[in-house]
């Protein structure tokens, strides 16, 4: 079993298709087919079901992929601890909400990229718990979440501080009228759906029609054309707010205000171009 093996193995896993994976991976599909086909082997054991869609795991890939997670995982920080550049250089991960990618970020990212332009820096967008999942996988070197972390295998740092408002259609008069109109929200696992279905439950609203979208620019564009409300930082949604094509109502405390941090495994070395970003973060 080679630490290549395990690469392939958890694209294929995560990927669901051997024709995917093997495009993430920049192979042809006979060889990812013919590796995964020597590890089932070479274990004495199927790793996967085969079906119509693609591939899932069996229990024993499950498990290997765990495992596979942790081997990957300590071989990327071998090579960055044992990096002997002087200034960072290398691969860094990171992960982040939608709205803090949208508008927090890019300022952060440009002044790092100027800084250290060796860096090869990348950023995944998605949701507070798909963000988390992916620094536990190892896939991430750190990303940015939308609450306080309680995770006991991670550790945190505060970033930013985000106040909140409900976003409703310009034609909307106050709070009241607003909790009679659907909720526009990302998939389960945001934090600001979070926070959002906290609020309306306090309020008596907890069966108010929820719509969810895939986009910060499509929940935005829906609440502008009158098709329901939102909870958004006002950051996000200021332009809009001054251009009047929406509508904010502060919320009442403790839902009022929000703090993001960056996460990032306990037990993963910190590598010079990750340092880097934190230095530059904690500056801000």
């Amino acid at each position: 079993m080679e630490s290549q093996d395990m690469r392939i193995f958890r694209a294929v896993a995560r990927e669901g298709t051997i024709t995917k994976a093997a495009e993430r991976l920049g192979y042809v599909q006979s060889n990812v087919t013919a590796r995964i086909r020597q590890l089932e082997a070479d274990l004495e054991t199927a790793l996967f079901y085969r079906h119509n869609r693609g591939m899932t795991l069996t229990s024993s890939g499950k498990m290997l992929l765990g495992y596979a997670d942790k081997i990957v995982g300590l071989l990327e920080e071998a090579t960055t601890a044992l990096s002997s550049a002087t200034e960072p250089s290398g691969p860094l991960a990171i992960g982040s909400t939608q709205t803090a990618a949208a508008v927090r970020l890019p300022k952060l990212l440009a002044a790092y990229h100027e800084r250290f332009p060796n860096v090869r820096l990348s950023v995944t967008a998605g949701h507070t718990q798909a963000m988390i999942e992916k620094v536990l996988r190892h896939e991430l070197d750190g990303a940015f979440i939308g609450f306080t972390n309680t995770h006991p295998e991670l550790r945190s740092v505060p970033a930013f501080e985000e106040e909140l408002t409900i976003v409703t259609p310009p034609a909307v008069a106050d709070l009241s009228e607003a909790l009679t109109k659907p909720i526009l929200v990302f998939t389960k696992g945001c934090s600001y759906r979070v926070i959002l279905e906290e609020w309306l439950a306090a309020s008596g609203n907890s069966d108010a029609l929820t719509m969810e979208f895939g986009t910060l620019e499509a929940i935005v564009g829906g609440v502008s054309a009158g098709l329901g409300i939102t909870l958004m930082p006002v950051s996000v949604v200021n332009k809009q707010l001054i251009e009047g094509s929406l509508k904010s109502f502060f919320l009442p405390e403790p839902y009022r205000k929000m703090k993001t941090e960056f996460v990032m495994r306990k037990d993963s070395f910190v590598g010079k171009p990750l340092l880097a970003f934190l230095e530059l973060l904690q500056k801000r």
